[in-house]
């Protein structure tokens, strides 16, 4: 998920409101710690083969699997690199019983002294024990047939992150919520990138003692992604995040040839001149270019209106599902201009009478336009944001950012609804 602005907004885009991100998963990373401790210890699994499948490809501006097209209805689950086999089980089954083909999860934790448990606790220094939960993550998805996408870095400072990297070499404080000048030196100082390539190697050659496979040999692993929601708001030509986008996309290929390679980004078009947010420069992110770089296999999306000042309350005449139902249009044009398929990998929409979603009945036809769109407009895939399950002591795991869904929950829950719309839309989509 996108985290939200900070304080300094130019005074063309309306500042986003709610709660940000830094709150909602630093809180769930203390809920993390609180469970693994809580939770027995995993008893040593002897190593079993995933069952084997195909590699996803991309070819003419779609997936392809076994010679035919590709599509999945999928969602996000971040947490799945930090939590006790039980949740993951939970949480990789209920995707199962859905029909859901693809989760994204997280696959970095930088830096020691945090309250999760890091894989990489300082540069160039791996934590063994602290990869059990990403290698188990892989061999039950391995298992139920479902495919992952594994981001390499967060953009945010949630588990580390750019301010991490930026922290251990320059010793400069975060200002990813400001004007960014500290933050994207990641992209450029030769130190960083040199640690980022070391851990992109060190994930993609990593062997999972649970299926005996390295990373970069499982078909389980769909793609792997340079970074989460990638911005360089110091830049707004687009030139440094293009430059650093085009060296590690061909270096994460080199390292695993066989599975794709996205960007990770939420598709902002860093046109010079646009008012609207999304469209204009102000992220220094520039969409097509990316997209059309010979190392990133399919194009990435992410809509949030609410977050993004695309409402009523910011601009009068605006409704966030029709400018997310555009949004997504637009960017299967230009996918297909581009010949390069299209995921929109994260989508949500909160609860919230003063953004425009009065009740879970005025946000469910909000994704069912959304989903409707990304079905007819020919899009590979979709990945709502997100899918949870059930806690180690039985309870469901909170709804800190209100975008929370579940699947075995009863009639009462508020996002049962939402749950069934995207089990039936993941059989439409893979023509099931």
């Amino acid at each position: 998920m996108n985290a939200l602005f900070g304080s300094a907004e130019p005074t063309t885009y309306p500042a986003p409101t709610g709660p940000s991100r830094r709150a909602l998963l630093g809180a769930a990373a203390a809920v993390t710690l609180t469970a693994a401790a809580a939770a027995p210890a995993a008893a040593a699994t002897p190593a079993q083969q995933p069952r084997r499948s195909a590699f996803v490809t991309a070819r003419d501006g779609e997936l392809r699997l076994n010679g035919a097209p590709f599509r999945f209805g999928g969602t996000n689950c971040y947490y799945l690199h930090q939590q006790s086999h039980y949740m993951i089980d939970a949480v990789l089954d209920d995707a199962a019983a859905m029909g859901l083909g693809v989760v994204r999860a997280w696959a970095f934790a930088d830096g020691s002294g945090q309250s999760y448990r890091p894989l990489q606790p300082s540069p160039y220094r791996y934590d063994e024990q602290a990869f059990d939960s990403l290698d188990y993550a892989v061999h039950k998805a391995g298992q139920l047939g479902l495919r992952l996408v594994l981001p390499l870095v967060n953009n945010w400072p949630d588990y580390g992150g750019m301010r991490q990297y930026v922290q251990w070499f320059l010793g400069l404080p975060d200002d990813s919520y400001g004007d960014g000048t500290n933050h994207d030196r990641f992209y450029t100082d030769p130190n960083i990138k040199a640690c980022y390539r070391a851990w992109a190697r060190q994930l993609t050659q990593r062997r999972n003692p649970y299926t005996g496979l390295r990373y970069c040999e499982d078909p389980t692993v769909m793609a792997f992604e340079l970074a989460n929601e990638p911005r360089c708001r110091s830049d707004k030509s687009g030139a440094t995040l293009l430059a650093w986008a085009a060296e590690m996309s061909a270096h994460v290929k080199s390292l695993a040839p066989r599975q794709l390679v996205a960007v990770g980004d939420e598709g902002f078009y860093g046109e010079a001149g646009r008012a609207d947010y999304p469209y204009s420069d102000y992220e220094g992110t520039p969409w097509r270019k990316l997209v059309a770089l010979p190392a990133v296999d399919y194009a990435t999306v992410h809509v949030y209106p609410q977050n993004w000042g695309e409402t009523s309350g910011s601009k009068p005449g605006t409704d966030p599902v029709a400018w997310g139902t555009r949004w997504i249009q637009d960017h299967l044009a230009d996918a297909r201009a581009l010949g390069k398929p299209l995921v929109v990998e994260e989508f949500g929409l909160q609860v919230d009478p003063a953004r425009d979603v009065p009740d879970a009945d005025a946000r469910d036809r909000g994704y069912r336009a959304w989903t409707d769109a990304v079905l007819a407009g020919g899009a590979a895939g979709d990945q709502f944001w997100l899918l949870t399950s059930r806690v180690d002591d039985g309870s469901f795991y909170p709804d800190y950012d209100g975008h929370r869904i579940v699947w075995n929950a009863d009639a009462a829950n508020p996002s049962r609804t939402a749950a069934q719309l995207f089990a039936a839309h993941a059989r439409a989509m893979s023509g099931s």
